[in-house]
């Protein structure tokens, strides 16, 4: 059969093309198939409609056929994820259906922008590219702008601008390099319906510099925007459209762990209970998932112990990594809520939390918000949660500080606050005690434990007041000084009679004093008292 020179041959079957397909030469070889005659006319008819190449526009026909397999191609390059590891896409079915009833592709008359949240290797990125790449040929154009927060640090955004327009438009070499897009650029995209995906934005302003703005684009497009910032993402779409990635259940998160530690979807006999144990650890982040198993692969069960015992105290770098970008977004006031959230704070009742950071200064009712926003901390029931990664992130970053425990922020760990105690060797930089006496332990102090620590600001010391078990004693029943920062005072079991009577409790937010042998505070109410 000839090829037509013109789609209208097609279109109205005419020309030459009409002539070789005329119903009597048919009828005759088909023997009265009638139907199946009428449905390849209906069937030609329609695809002529579609005028991605037009033979009139190639010198030859190696030319087009060359530019068809390109775009064939170039198409078939963006099902690689999804069909390629569809075996270790666990769990994808259920937020892939939820992303794509937000983004209802079937609603052609309007245009919609929808958000992608959490926290960071929660699965964002991937729901999005398996979205993309199930809807991308109900458009006439779709890009995916992968990274675009690392993307911005080795470029400008006219420069990845003008990338996302080449595409768009099926152009080579497109330079506009111009901050405002020029009126003929703009006639050509009104008349696109396209899926833009713009992956792990960090600023709401790169949208509209992205060709992120949908009023560019023919009704029926769609925008789809992944971001750990909520307050990003209700700063370019509806509260409604936002969807929020949700940890994997158990099951999920065992299957994810084992096709990269076993390459099969559950675990091996002998590993299944620290399988089960590394689960846990995880808490259905897929990225921990994802690294945990293929660091475990192939290796003896005393190497997974032993990798369970360095995770207590270590956490994985290439996790945290991921985590601690999410940090390094945050104010400087932020960045203090959030550590003493992670070391002092999480599971208490949000009202003590935000009381306690008001009396140190900081801004809880911005602070907290924000970290909400960010997907680094929870509210729920009224208590203030957080992932155990983030925690153990936020930790970590108090570790990095000093190499010695004098030299850090924030401390918790037992063995270093007897250290920093009982050798009074605590200085102005430790900002915050917790300390959980264990059983059957007993830690002695001096009077002048806290003398150098001018700028405690939190301290509790617990005890339970109604055992005689763990208890931090005072041998010599006097305790000189304690640090005039302090806006938390928790002191289980206190074995004094009174305070040291030169401490001034001006910055005084609560005192805690469960079980103690306190007989008299001051002269007058300095704080909110709980003994």
């Amino acid at each position: 059969m000839p090829i037509p020179h013109d789609p209208t041959d097609v279109q109205e079957l005419t020309g030459n093309f009409g002539k070789a397909f005329t119903i009597a030469k048919h009828v005759e070889e088909l023997k009265g198939c009638l139907d199946r005659v009428e449905q390849w006319r209906h069937a030609l008819m329609e695809i002529s409609i579609i005028t991605e190449w037009d033979s009139r526009n190639f010198k030859s026909e190696s030319k087009l056929v060359e530019e068809i397999v390109n775009d064939v191609c170039e198409k078939l390059s963006h099902f690689s994820s999804s069909d390629f590891y569809i075996d270790n896409l666990v769990g994808i079915e259920s937020p892939v259906m939820k992303v794509e009833s937000l983004l209802s592709i079937e609603s052609t008359n309007n245009k919609r922008v929808i958000g992608i949240w959490g926290m960071g290797g929660i699965g964002k990125t991937t729901i999005a590219n398996e979205v993309y790449s199930r809807i991308m040929t109900k458009f006439d154009s779709y890009c995916f702008v992968d990274n675009v927060k690392e993307q911005m640090r080795k470029r400008t955004a006219i420069a990845l601008r003008d990338k996302i327009i080449e595409q768009l438009l099926g152009e080579k070499n497109l330079r506009i390099n111009t901050p405002q897009l020029p009126a003929f650029i703009k006639r050509r995209l009104r008349s696109k319906k396209v899926v833009i995906v713009f992956d792990d934005v960090d600023d709401p302003n790169l949208l509209n510099l992205l060709a992120g703005d949908c009023d560019l684009y023919h009704n029926g497009s769609r925008i789809i925007v992944t971001s750990r910032d909520r307050h990003l993402l209700k700063s370019v779409c509806d509260e409604d459209y936002i969807y929020e990635v949700e940890k994997l259940i158990d099951d999920e998160a065992l299957c994810l762990f084992s096709l990269y530690a076993f390459k099969q979807n559950h675990p091996k006999n002998q590993f299944v209970n620290l399988s089960k144990r590394l689960i846990t650890y995880a808490q259905g982040n897929p990225l921990a998932l994802r690294i945990l198993g293929s660091n475990l692969c192939d290796k003896e069960i005393e190497e997974w112990e032993s990798e369970l015992e360095k995770l207590k105290e270590i956490p994985d770098m290439n996790i945290q990594a991921v985590l601690k970008t999410s940090y390094d977004g945050l104010e400087h006031d932020e960045k203090s809520s959030f550590l003493d959230i992670a070391c002092f704070f999480k599971g208490e009742p949000l009202d003590h939390v935000e009381r306690i950071l008001e009396g140190c200064g900081f801004f809880p009712g911005i602070a907290i918000s924000r970290l909400i926003d960010k997907s680094l901390i929870n509210v729920s029931d009224g208590k203030v949660g957080m992932h155990d990664l983030l925690q153990q992130m936020g930790k970590e970053i108090v570790y990095e500080e000093s190499k010695q425990p004098r030299g850090r922020s924030r401390l918790w760990n037992y063995k270093d606050i007897c250290h920093v105690l009982t050798t009074e060797t605590g200085t102005e930089n430790v900002e915050g005690i917790l300390l959980d006496m264990p059983a059957n332990e007993y830690l002695k102090l001096r009077s002048t434990a806290f003398k150098k620590m001018y700028n405690l600001r939190f301290l509790k010391l617990s005890n339970d007041p109604f055992s005689r078990e763990g208890q931090v004693l005072l041998p010599r029943n006097d305790l000189e000084i304690l640090p005039e920062q302090l806006r938390y005072l928790h002191w289980g079991k206190y074995p004094l009679k009174s305070l040291p009577l030169n401490f001034c409790a001006k910055y005084l937010v609560e005192l805690h004093m469960p079980g103690s042998k306190l007989i008299q505070l001051w002269n007058r109410d300095k704080a909110r008292v709980i003994v």
